[in-house]
């Protein structure tokens, strides 16, 4: 099996790069033992203009079948030829993919200490598989490729040069370019769709395949068009495995949809110009001004309630001072994809010791939440039908009572600055209500005054003269604290 990566420099940003992104250094030639057999790095070229990088994989037959009788497979009869006589020594399978993450591991984790700004940057990409099985053709190799920036040329391999009438082998020569990828994101798609095409895993499909599966699709696979089929061929077709992989999709899609559906509008010149830079997401903005107002308030143990994904409480644990970090979710599956976010399994003892995900219902009172310096509820609320709300807000504010609450909220005001937002719809399919800022402001002084805090207010987003913010933020603190502060 053989695959090169490509790409083009000058004296400024040499070529030869792409040895420290890849970890390999091109003037070596270096092997690495695999489960099934002997991957080679080797660089056929290397100087500044241009500089290209080969993974070769030598299969080992007998390792192949000593692997498969150790899962309970190759027993059957007719299966003892097809052990031996096979594609697997020249054509891109699942063992490239496995061998490619094994090889790369770093490149694909985006790891480069010594040039970090060429891993975070596109580079002029050039990758090419001289031998790929590809069921369902070139139709379905571009299919799966153009959707995610790449130029593609996938070239059917005739069954006999000879005898052309025979037609077409289900063998591609694929050529990929791009100027738009990085090298991480390149190989989490190789890592992806190599077995995809193949459509035939050569080791166990065990659970742990569905955390692969979405660690490397992150960023892409959500929105991929070719999303269900992906996942079901890189499973192997296990439905149980494959309607856990979509439903963990589905709420990233939807979470993402929540935060970047739509566009932000320059309200001074009402467009962007080419000289300006890209605007800060208002996700981020989000998590920065909750980070803000808890650092201010001197909270060390926090209540993240509806922690979704688990967004902020990555971002809270990149902070020292917040020593016990809870999520809390209805959501199991939400809970399930926090956790790979965060990567629990694989967390150090003592940042492990700051962080827990709990399930639970916000709209009932839960004693394990008592006791909190701080709790926030970020983009939650709207989330409730409105005769809930008094339930939440009793749990919180009634029976958890931390010393301070964080709650933001969209301002359906600035819903007029979204450009691609249709006049009358909410930002979200999920979202039950939006408030204007009075509406959140008479809420809010109406919650504090019923059970012993002060509020403040500050916006989030720019900060429109018209029509406010894009994002509310009101900061709960109560009110015997802050007496207390005062003496």
């Amino acid at each position: 099996m053989f695959l090169t990566i490509s790409t083009s420099g000058d004296a400024a940003d040499p070529a030869t790069d792409l040895g420290y992104l890849l970890h390999k250094h091109p003037g070596k030639v270096q092997r690495f033992s695999t489960s099934y057999g002997t991957a080679h790095v080797f660089y056929p070229e290397a100087d500044d203009a241009r500089c290209t990088a080969a993974l070769l994989l030598e299969t080992d037959p007998a390792a192949l079948i000593r692997r498969a009788k150790g899962k309970g497979r190759g027993g059957a009869p007719d299966a003892a030829l097809a052990q031996y006589v096979n594609d697997r020594p020249y054509a891109a399978s699942s063992l490239l993919a496995v061998a490619l993450s094994g090889v790369f591991s770093s490149a694909i984790r985006g790891v480069c200490a010594a040039r970090p700004e060429r891993a975070a940057a596109p580079l002029p990409l050039r990758i090419e598989v001289p031998a790929l099985p590809a069921r369902g053709g070139a139709a379905l190799v571009r299919r799966l490729f153009e959707p995610l920036g790449w130029t593609v040329d996938a070239e059917p391999v005739p069954l006999d040069t000879e005898f052309p009438q025979w037609g077409d082998s289900r063998y591609v020569r694929l050529v990929l370019e791009s100027e738009t990828l990085t090298l991480a994101a390149a190989l989490r798609h190789l890592y992806v769709l190599l077995p995809v095409l193949d459509d035939a895993k050569h080791y166990w499909v065990s659970a742990d395949e569905v955390d692969k599966l979405l660690r490397a699709g992150e960023g892409w696979l959500p929105g991929h068009p070719e999303q269900q089929l992906i996942t079901s061929r890189y499973l192997s077709r296990r439905w149980s495995l494959t309607r856990q992989a979509r439903e963990a999709l589905e709420l990233v899609r939807l979470a993402e949809a929540d935060d970047s559906e739509v566009e932000e509008i320059d309200n001074a010149v009402g467009e962007e110009t080419e000289a300006e830079e890209k605007p800060t997401p208002l996700a981020v903005r989000r998590r920065e001004a909750i980070v803000t107002a808890l650092r201010a308030s001197g909270a060390a143990r926090v209540l993240d309630l509806g922690c979704g994904q688990g967004q902020l409480v990555q971002e809270l644990l990149k902070d020292a001072r917040f020593t016990e970090i809870v999520g809390v979710d209805v959501s199991v599956r939400a809970l399930t994809i926090a956790s790979r976010r965060l990567k629990l399994d694989r967390m150090g003892e003592r940042q492990a010791s700051r962080v827990r995900l709990v399930q639970g219902s916000l709209a009932y009172t839960d004693k394990r939440l008592k006791g909190y310096d701080a709790a926030v509820l970020s983009e939650v609320i709207e989330h409730l039908d409105l005769p809930r709300l008094p339930a939440l807000e009793y749990a919180v504010f009634g029976h958890a009572r931390p010393r301070t609450v964080v709650v933001t909220t969209p301002n359906v005001e600035y819903n007029v600055r979204w450009e691609t937002l249709p006049a009358g719809h909410v930002r979200h399919g999920d979202h039950r209500f939006e408030w204007t800022r009075a509406e959140f402001r008479d809420w809010a002084a109406t919650v504090a005054e019923r059970h012993g805090y002060d509020v403040e207010f500050a916006p989030v987003g720019p900060d429109d003269p018209e029509v406010g913010p894009p994002t509310q933020l009101a900061l709960f603190t109560r009110t015997t604290e802050k007496e207390a502060k005062a003496a």
